[in-house]
């Protein structure tokens, strides 16, 4: 089962109103629970290790309004000159492939679509977020390992 399929179902149960969900196959266990004041718990068994992850408590109604990972490049409010570029996932916000390795962007830099623009770590693995479109970073909105919920703004890039 990916992260992706995982943060799915997350949001399915959120948006179902139910307190628990289990999902068992040959070689996952996944149990999903609820409580009233909406706070997501994420239980994951492979044999033979455990994973638990806890994610902030987040209002139920807001991840089942939560908008679609394929459209994370959205228009800022303020200036519509500008694109919010928003995390596909939970996860840690890395803006370099290492600690001693350089940035993969800049305030100032510009940018082609398909450039890996960060890294979002989710449950030990390092995905490469890439720009959906071509432009100059205006802003990064996060420090380096903060910790990122989904559809959080990242940067923001003016594509003129």
């Amino acid at each position: 089962m990916t992260i992706k399929e995982v943060e799915e179902l997350i949001r399915f149960v959120a948006k179902a109103n139910v307190s628990e969900v289990e999902l068992e196959t040959k070689d996952v266990k996944l149990v999903i629970k609820t409580n009233k004041a909406a706070e997501r718990i994420v239980e994951v068994q492979q044999q033979p290790q455990v994973v638990v992850q806890q994610a902030p408590a987040k209002p139920a109604a807001a991840v089942a309004e939560a908008a679609p990972a394929s459209k994370s490049a959205t228009p800022v409010a303020d200036d519509a000159k500008y694109v919010t570029v928003k995390s596909p996932m939970i996860g840690t916000f890395y803006r370099s492939s290492g600690p001693d390795k350089a940035p993969f962007i800049n305030v100032g830099d510009k940018i082609e679509k398909g450039k890996v623009i960060c890294i979002i770590e989710a449950m030990k693995l390092f995905n490469e977020i890439e720009a959906e479109m071509s432009g100059t970073v205006v802003k990064v909105l996060l420090n380096d390992a903060s910790p990122v919920e989904y559809d959080q703004p990242l940067l923001l890039i003016d594509p003129s």
